[in-house]
């Protein structure tokens, strides 16, 4: 997986074509490109037979470099990073940050594929590849470009469960600015896997994530809160950014969770809270449970709390005016 960050620091899941990928599709450009410089070849030889030798040295030269590199450069502009070779191998040239490229990017590229691959016969442009880490060549190189894989098969994610509700809102004010790609995916690979470990193992990877979040953050987790539970609240909080900035509307309004428009209330450790019971990961059902609980010890809601009306109490009937027979 290839760690590209945009401008506005978002990780971005792409994936670096192959070797063998981007041979196949240069062949198929080749192919291409060389069928359409033979027939335009011969059809200018057969029109410009009364020409000098000059003048048929100079077509030809024009011929070589609108065909097979001021056609691939166009093309790779028009359609943003892919060629028909690319296209038929699932395969995009992107910029450093992700974004597609521009005119300027396809010229570079072009340029320098005169010179590593047309002269050199692709060698060039093979051992760079190998020597680069993403696989570039030296067109990509000095161009800031990268050929990425688009079709990629859909991995399976495990579900990140969503925090307890008692802990909704709490963080919308916490700094994640200095949290690392890393340690974020760290955390959902837990979060997401935390039911199939051991609960010694599960408590104390969650224990040391927290840790590291909190260092990261500069905001210790609040006291009593299961590091599990803290994890899956930063992440929801998190999540709730990324949804406002991608759909628009501004913090939470007057603090309240779920409420769009003003300033959200700033995060403090709250040192009335009341601590909760230990903390092991979701049982069958989904539920944050303490270790050992059973129905009974979970804690209850309030409408679990009322009472419960006596069945053998006749609710008492409105009077209809009718009397029955004695």
């Amino acid at each position: 997986m290839s760690e590209l960050v945009t401008g506005e620091a978002v990780a971005l899941e792409l994936r670096p074509a192959k070797l063998p990928s981007r041979v196949l599709a240069l062949l198929i450009d080749m192919v291409v490109a060389w069928s359409v410089y033979l027939a335009v070849t011969l059809g200018l030889l057969a029109a410009t037979a009364s020409l000098d030798d000059a003048a048929a040295a100079a077509v030809a030269v024009a011929t070589f470099v609108l065909v097979l590199v001021g056609v691939p450069i166009a093309v790779e502009t028009l359609s943003h990073g892919r060629s028909l070779g690319k296209l038929a191998c699932g395969l995009r040239v992107v910029r450093d940050d992700g974004g597609p490229i521009r005119f300027r990017h396809a010229l570079v590229r072009g340029a320098i594929g005169v010179v590593e691959i047309l002269m050199t016969f692709g060698v060039v442009a093979c051992v760079t590849s190998l020597v680069s880490a993403r696989g570039r060549r030296l067109g990509d190189v000095f161009a800031g470009t990268l050929v990425v894989r688009e079709r990629v098969p859909a991995a399976r994610t495990g579900y990140v469960p969503a925090p307890p509700p008692w802990l909704a809102g709490r963080f919308s004010e916490l700094d994640l600015s200095g949290v690392p790609d890393g340690l974020w995916l760290a955390i959902r690979q837990y979060l997401a896997r935390m039911g199939q470990l051991d609960p010694q193992v599960s408590w104390s990877m969650a224990e040391r994530l927290a840790s590291d979040l909190a260092a990261r953050t500069g905001a210790p987790a609040p006291e009593g809160v299961p590091p599990a539970a803290f994890l899956a609240a930063v992440v929801h909080e998190r999540q709730t950014r990324e949804a406002q900035r991608a759909f628009g509307g501004g913090g939470m309004q007057g603090g309240a969770p779920g409420a769009w428009g003003g300033a959200p209330a700033p995060y403090t450790p709250d040192a009335s809270y009341t601590p909760h019971a230990p903390y092991t990961p979701q049982d069958s059902a989904g539920q944050w449970a303490a270790p050992g609980a059973t129905g009974a010890e979970a804690p209850r809601s309030s409408a679990s709390a009322a009472p419960v009306p006596d069945a053998a109490a006749e609710p008492e009937r409105p009077a209809t005016g009718f009397v029955p027979p004695a």
